[in-house]
């Protein structure tokens, strides 16, 4: 018998790898606009450090090359404003100094709109402690093929308060296109992201609105992520009325990056956070899940990748070993309610490049859940009656579509399809 189940793993195994090798070889896409470059460094940078409050500092027509960060400080009322998303240019394919494009702090109501900026060494916009920020009509890239030498960021406001990030698009982020971290009253709305490791991203962040935009072509279309040791944590997201598909573009994080364990074909994962609603969105052809539920503890196992310190300081939220060293942090989702989505899948197999398509494929053949728990519990998940504790709850509320609990701490064991245990609502 021994010897049988050794033979039949070993077919198996076989199969996958042959799988892996029919569905895993995708080609990485390639963004390469035709531009004639000019420089108003000296000017801009003028401006930006003359301005003065209530100002609007207004960018031409044209393709401009930077050498150095553009950086705003302590100014209010500001506005940026380009001829366009593809009329005005700003390009830091020659950066020599500085690590972001543009790099804004302890500013108050500042509006950037209408132009495109491309190829900072990291973060292409970066927002710090900051008051009132809106992104409109903005694009941001990198060009040439996508990788993981790719700035983590392409939008990043983090420590800011009253963000709005509207009608803007993104692509390229080795980390997250659009990312909002350790803020609060945030509206992400009306965006396209796509050729991101994740199109959108929501760390840490309270009070969160994300709704009306377009994430396809992804490793992951929307995450909603707590993580230890940051100045705060998140609570009370929605996500909704979103279009969330084909998010099956191979994972090109840097080594280390938390956003390497996301395995391509993800739609929505949440991570760790509390009082998150995901409803009305339409969420398809994601290759491996269309909802993931998870524990930090899971991520950080299928982020079995070491950080390379040969590559370039980033910006990138890295793992952070044991969650235990940050006393207030909570590891485990809670508060979570997935209802009335609609679910819709034509591929056949998993994205096989990783291993949670593996194991999908092993555990649930050609019927793959569209929403999955993975089942890893809180010491405090049951109250002293046996109830659930409700800061603990997963509720999903979904017609027609396969659930699962994964059991993921006990090596899928447990597994659960259907289960009645997720059928509430909060």
């Amino acid at each position: 018998m021994k010897l049988k189940k050794n033979l039949n793993q070993r077919v198996f195994n076989l199969i996958l790898i042959i799988l892996g090798l029919l569905t895993g070889c995708n080609s990485m896409p390639s963004y390469n606009p035709e531009r004639a470059f000019k420089s108003i460094e000296k000017s801009l940078m003028s401006k930006l450090l003359m301005a003065e409050d209530s100002s609007v500092i207004e960018l031409d027509e044209g393709h401009f090359i930077f050498k150095n960060t553009l950086i705003l400080d302590g100014r209010k009322h500001i506005t940026i404003r380009g001829k366009g998303i593809d009329k005005t240019i700003l390009s830091f394919k020659l950066q020599e100094d500085g690590a972001e494009g543009i790099k804004i702090s302890n500013c108050s109501n500042i509006v950037l709109e209408d132009f495109t900026i491309e190829d900072a060494a990291g973060d292409n916009i970066k927002v710090t402690d900051t008051n009132g920020i809106t992104f409109r009509r903005v694009k941001s890239a990198w060009t040439g093929e996508v990788n993981e030498d790719n700035g983590a960021y392409a939008l990043y406001p983090v420590i800011c308060r009253n963000v709005l990030i509207e009608e803007c698009e993104v692509m390229g982020a080795s980390d997250a296109g659009i990312y909002v971290g350790q803020s609060e009253e945030v509206i992400i709305r009306n965006n396209t992201v796509y050729w991101n490791v994740a199109g959108i991203e929501s760390e840490n962040s309270e009070n969160v609105e994300i709704y009306n935009n377009k994430s396809y072509n992804n490793t992951g279309g929307i995450l909603v992520f707590d993580l230890p040791g940051l100045t705060r944590y998140g609570r009370n997201i929605k996500v909704y009325n979103n279009e969330i598909y084909e998010n099956n573009l191979t994972n090109f994080a840097p080594k280390g990056n938390i956003v390497a364990g996301v395995p391509a074909g993800t739609g929505i994962s949440i991570l760790a956070t509390r009082n998150v609603e995901v409803y009305n969105n339409n969420i398809r052809n994601n290759k491996n899940i269309g909802v993931g539920v998870v524990s930090y503890g899971l991520m950080t196992a299928m982020n079995n990748s070491k950080p390379d310190d040969t590559k370039k300081k980033s910006s990138a939220q890295r793992l952070k070993g044991k969650h235990d060293k940050d006393p207030n942090y909570d590891p485990f989702p809670g508060q979570i309610f997935v209802h009335d989505n609609s679910y819709s899948n034509s591929y056949w197999l998993p994205n096989m490049d990783n291993d949670f398509g593996k194991l999908f494929l092993m555990k649930f053949g050609l019927s793959r859940p569209d929403v999955i728990w993975d089942g890893i519990l809180s010491q405090q998940y049951h109250l002293a009656n046996g109830k659930v504790n409700p800061d603990y709850q997963i509720c999903i509320q979904e017609k027609g579509i396969k659930t699962a609990i994964l059991d993921a701490a006990n090596n899928f064991e447990g597994l659960v399809s259907n289960p009645e245990s997720l059928n509430c609502t909060l």
